[in-house]
């Protein structure tokens, strides 16, 4: 398992190049750039800045130096913030994004999952109508709803939780409260379904019928077979789905006010930021690359199947 990990790590090299090819070519032929503002410059100076950051060369000779940069660990100066590099800037808003989507997550997982196995379990009856009309309610309902409703009556009438900002020199964890469950929403709506649907489907299997044909007390039968099974589709949602939610939520880091990568990959889009946008594109890309590896890691754990000799 270890070798077959070590190979697609290999394998995953060729593909963030060519993500991050496709994607400094299509970032330099969108119209406008780093330097077009609402003031026009003087031209000495327009060609003193294309020149500095070698933009002024042709496209296949950006990608080159951007490419050797790459592999000597240099993601480049930022072109809107100055005396910045995109590392320092992605190193600050890593933290925050990292620590909402892997709470989003956890929690999804959480309560999720628990709401997917009691409503398969109570399969047709009260529990499962009200677990799926929640989950389609989670599903329509966005973040960009869900959190102002959130910061209105949690935030401003009630008073309860603060609605906005992250204060690292107070208990910063109350921060994320709001942000963290209206990002996870949508994600628990998908994962109780996705566990009711995996649920009822390896009660029905073969080998659950053989656990209870021996006897097995019920709970053993739930908890020790039929869960494994159920849990695969999950595990193989989860490993994107935590890509996502880590490389930053633009909606939920500008509702709620956090100096996450989200709200970073945005402004440096809207501001043609081209070595910003390339560091979180190959931040994300990364990160899909490992995390759905560790999916199918856990995959084949739960399900011995799928293991190759």
């Amino acid at each position: 398992m270890l070798a077959q990990a070590v190979r697609r790590l290999l394998f995953a090299i060729p593909t963030l190049l060519a993500i991050v090819a496709a994607a400094f070519v299509l970032m330099h032929l969108a119209p406008g750039g780093p330097f077009t503002k609402e003031r026009q410059m003087p031209p000495e100076i327009e060609r003193r800045l294309l020149a500095e950051y070698k933009l002024d060369l042709p496209i296949h000779e950006q990608l080159g130096h951007y490419i050797l940069g790459l592999v000597q660990g240099d993601l480049g100066p930022s072109m809107t913030y100055k005396d910045k590099d995109v590392v320092d800037i992605i190193a600050e808003g890593a933290p925050t994004s990292a620590i909402l989507g892997l709470s989003a997550m956890a929690l999804a997982l959480l309560v999720g999952g628990g709401l997917g196995v009691m409503a398969a379990l109570r399969q047709n009856k009260a529990q499962d109508y009200v677990v799926m009309a929640l989950a389609i309610a989670g599903v329509c309902l966005p973040p960009l709803v869900v959190g102002p409703l959130m910061q209105l009556f949690f935030g401003v009438q009630w008073g309860i939780l603060p609605s906005q900002g992250l204060h690292r020199d107070e208990f910063g964890l109350i921060y994320l409260i709001l942000p963290v469950a209206t990002l996870s929403l949508p994600l628990i709506a998908i994962v109780s379904r996705l566990m009711r649907a995996s649920m009822i489907e390896a009660l029905r299997s073969n080998a659950i019928r053989t656990a209870r044909a021996k006897g097995l007390p019920e709970a053993q039968v739930i908890w020790r077979h039929a869960l494994p099974i159920a849990m695969l589709p999950i595990v193989s949602y989860a490993g994107p789905a935590l890509a996502g939610v880590m490389a930053g939520s633009f909606v939920i880091e500008t509702v709620f006010q956090l100096p996450g990568i989200g709200k970073q990959f945005v402004l440096a889009a809207q501001q043609r930021d081209y070595t910003l946008v390339m560091g979180v594109v190959l931040i994300y890309s990364f990160l899909i690359i490992v995390l759905n590896l560790a999916a199918d890691l856990v995959y084949r754990v739960l399900d011995p199947r799928s293991r190759t000799p």
